[in-house]
């Protein structure tokens, strides 16, 4: 997964793989996905990031499952 922070447009794009995209989905005014042809999600852009979606700080946390 690789995320782009563009400060000029303050638009944020996370690109979860590099499959061709298809079709591109508004999900509001702010955020629209990018779908490949079998509808898998491939990208997302977020307009006005700073301010939907706190993009001021980006962090990054695996977490492994528990073992029993």
């Amino acid at each position: 997964m690789k995320v782009k922070y563009f400060s000029d447009t303050d638009t944020a794009l996370m690109e979860f793989n590099s499959s061709e995209v298809v079709e591109t989905k508004e999900i509001n005014e702010n955020i629209y996905i990018d779908l490949d042809a079998e509808g898998n999600l491939v990208s997302m852009t977020i307009e006005h990031a700073k301010e939907k979606a706190s993009m001021s700080e980006v962090a990054f946390q695996q977490i492994d499952g528990l073992a029993v």
